[in-house]
């Protein structure tokens, strides 16, 4: 069934959503699937913005059918050349093969390698600053590169502020009968998705996103048209805001995430406890999570929304508790910096973990690591109470 919306003048989306999908690149799971948006331009010419995944190839292809109707398809924009956005290019080519690919000369790299038939494609290379004329409407490209791939861009509408923004401001979750970000409670919606989203898919690439940033303060935006999530057309700036907080690393909330490790239930004990004692004297949110329990991607967009981190961990084969140690190499991986973190390690006969996480949290930019570490042997008893105090004290008033 034909279903698709109008966005703005000659503007339309065409996309569909998925909720089958149960993991985002076999790595991240949804917990309400991920939409995949696409859009088409009708003018004197006509431009199709990125296809879609091939999971909901029928729906994207019929809308793309039954806006056009009649008319030939003039122009396919090539924003991204990741397989969830451009898994449909070769069919919309076999349906439409007088149509010109647009992108620049990283996508055509790219494109050779997942679409070597296409080699002898019609195509015009863009470079930044560069405009095409579909009509009324004139597109200028934006190259937005490691936002989150090499070859990445940004096409923005002179004729209706529209800017198509590829994979940033995006958000996993399905979208439902609306298509706009002010048709929902967005922060109790996607908020948290949103923020999941940029720092587990773009959050390594900081400094790119500040650099495209700059170059989107130049332009008039009135709406915002991401390939996944709702669009964007009230309240743009509060949007824009938290992608300037997280692309500089800046904590949204002053508030503590307590997350653990415990084999048999000891060190969550003193996890637990640490986090009453932690809200109690801060004053401040204090969430708590086993490491064992919750996707990583979930820990790290808490790291990402938060401004202390503390990490209760058990020793394990002279080691780091597997978990917690596959977490912290994610937070290396992917550069977080400006946090503040207290460590309190347990073990039996040998407690090493903390020297080990302090090993790996200090290769991390311009974070403060809290003195003195907690040190548990086996369970937390009331001899340890000093020690406790002086943690948890640290801990507020770092």
């Amino acid at each position: 069934m034909i279903n698709y919306k109008k966005v703005t003048d000659d503007t339309f989306w065409i996309g569909g959503s998925d909720r089958r999908l149960s993991r985002f690149e076999n790595i991240f799971p949804l917990k309400d699937g991920v939409s995949y948006n696409s859009y088409v331009i009708m003018d004197e010419k006509t431009a199709l913005l990125d296809t879609a995944d091939i999971s909901i190839s029928d729906q994207f292809l019929e809308n793309l059918k039954g806006i056009l109707l009649d008319k030939k398809l003039d122009y396919l924009v090539i924003d991204h050349m990741e397989p969830d956005h451009c898994s449909q290019i070769s069919t919309v080519v076999s349906m439409y093969p007088e149509v010109t690919l647009v992108g620049n000369a990283k996508t055509f790299t790219f494109l050779s390698q997942f679409f070597p038939e296409l080699n002898d494609q019609a195509k015009v290379t863009v470079a930044e600053g560069d405009t095409l004329s579909l009509g009324k409407h004139e597109l200028t490209f934006v190259m937005a590169p490691m936002v989150h791939w090499p070859e990445a861009m940004f096409t923005y509408d002179k004729a209706t502020k529209v800017l198509f923004s590829a994979d940033a401001f995006g958000t996993f979750g399905a979208i439902d009968a609306g298509i706009f970000a002010d048709e929902y409670d967005f922060e109790k919606r996607f908020l948290d998705e949103a923020r999941r989203y940029y720092a587990n898919i773009v959050g390594k690439y900081g400094m790119q996103v500040q650099a495209v940033l700059k170059k989107a303060q130049g332009l008039d935006i009135k709406v915002i048209c991401p390939l996944h999530g709702p669009i964007w057309r009230e309240n743009i700036g509060w949007f824009i805001d938290k992608y300037q907080k997280w692309s500089t690393y800046t904590p949204e909330d002053d508030e503590i995430v307590v997350i653990y490790g415990s084999l048999y239930g000891h060190t969550k004990s003193a996890a637990q406890k640490a986090a009453d004692h932690l809200r109690e004297k801060s004053g401040k949110n204090v969430r708590i999570y086993d490491v064992s329990d919750t996707h990583t991607s979930e820990l790290v967009s808490e790291v990402w929304r938060c401004s202390k981190i503390v990490i209760f961990c058990p020793t394990y084969n002279n080691g780091i508790y597997i978990p917690m140690e596959n977490f912290l190499s994610d937070l290396e991986a992917l550069g977080v910096s400006g946090r503040t973190f207290a460590i309190a390690q347990n073990g039996t006969w040998a407690p090493a973990s903390g020297k080990l996480i302090t090993e790996k949290l200090s290769k991390l930019k311009n974070v403060t690591i809290v003195e003195p570490m907690l040190t548990i042997k086996s369970a937390l008893h009331e001899t340890d109470e000093p020690e406790f105090e002086a943690f948890v004290n640290a801990v507020v008033n770092a």
